[in-house]
């Protein structure tokens, strides 16, 4: 198989695998599975699971990273603010909304990094780049309005816990950056996943909540922790090492699709011809940014 051909399958599956793990904690959820309680074994099990995999994969980082109090202090902030947050506010998305309208609300999240930077930097947007936040916005407000602008199509809070969701996962995707180039992924996402699942079910004592086993609730389990975490994030990373990270975020935004059809499928959720319409802005801006960068990094290599 052409190697890069091979890259594009493994970032492609990546994508559709993230779009399992968001219909798999809808189904949890529906299915007598408590969020806090959910949230805790999500980020206790993966960590344990990618930190095992850093420790095989990545010695030499990983020892290195927990003998820096400093390393492990920016883990700690990455941990509470960009991992728990997301997670948390990602399935309280969820479950006021649905897996689908969930994760493609999440996909504002490089179009809200786009806009701090240019604030940040005081430099004005590219063409594209403004035409990419303006679709965002309007994606959204035909999601949560259908067009309507006296009321919303969603509950408040499925739109509040949408954006929140957004605005975590622009702090997961900025935060560890400089983290992840010294000490790989597993390293920085197995440890902070640990540290998210040691803090969250101290604050939530989330052990008081049963435990719901059936065997429906098994297999969403496992599509949540081993397909949607130790799967995706494996395939993800070893794609984009032959593709480029670039390219593999353009190709990754297949999971937003991908839990829109497993929402309908698995879930039988309805959904409105609206909220394509505002779907398809989203996906379009954030694949305009994605565009925009990988024809940057083209002309740069040339």
């Amino acid at each position: 198989m052409n190697k890069n051909l091979k890259g594009t399958i493994m970032v492609l599956m990546a994508g559709i695998a993230w779009g399992i793990s968001g219909i798999s904690g809808q189904y949890l959820m529906t299915h007598g599975l408590n969020i806090n309680l959910l949230t805790s074994m999500r980020l206790i099990v993966s960590g344990l699971l990618l930190t095992v995999m850093a420790i095989i994969s990545q010695p030499q980082h990983f020892f290195r990273a927990i003998k820096q109090l400093k390393v492990l202090g920016g883990i700690a902030v990455f941990a509470i603010i960009g991992l728990l947050m997301n997670q948390y506010a990602y399935l309280m998305a969820i479950h006021y909304t649905n897996a689908g309208t969930a994760t493609v609300l999440q996909y504002v999240a490089p179009i809200i990094i786009l806009a701090y930077v240019s604030l940040k930097n005081k430099q004005l947007p590219t063409l594209s780049e403004l035409f990419a936040i303006l679709f965002a916005i309007l994606g959204t407000f035909i999601i949560a309005t259908h067009g309507h602008f006296d009321g919303l199509a969603m509950t408040p809070k499925g739109f509040f816990w949408g954006l929140f969701s957004a605005v975590t996962y622009s702090f997961y995707i900025v935060l560890p950056v400089k983290l992840i180039r010294k000490f790989g992924s597993f390293t920085v996402i197995g440890l902070g996943m640990l540290m998210g699942g040691i803090v969250f079910p101290i604050m939530t004592r989330s052990w008081q909540y049963p435990l719901v086993l059936t065997s429906g609730n098994w297999l969403a389990l496992f599509g949540i922790i081993i397909i949607g975490t130790v799967f995706a994030y494996t395939f993800f990373l070893k794609g984009t090492t032959i593709i480029g990270a670039v390219k593999g975020s353009l190709l990754a935004a297949v999971e937003p699709v991908s839990s829109v059809f497993f929402s309908v499928t698995i879930m039988h959720e309805i959904f409105y011809p609206m909220d394509f319409v505002g779907m398809i802005f989203i996906i379009v801006a954030v694949l305009t940014v994605s565009l925009h960068d990988l024809i940057a990094v083209r002309k740069h290599l040339h």
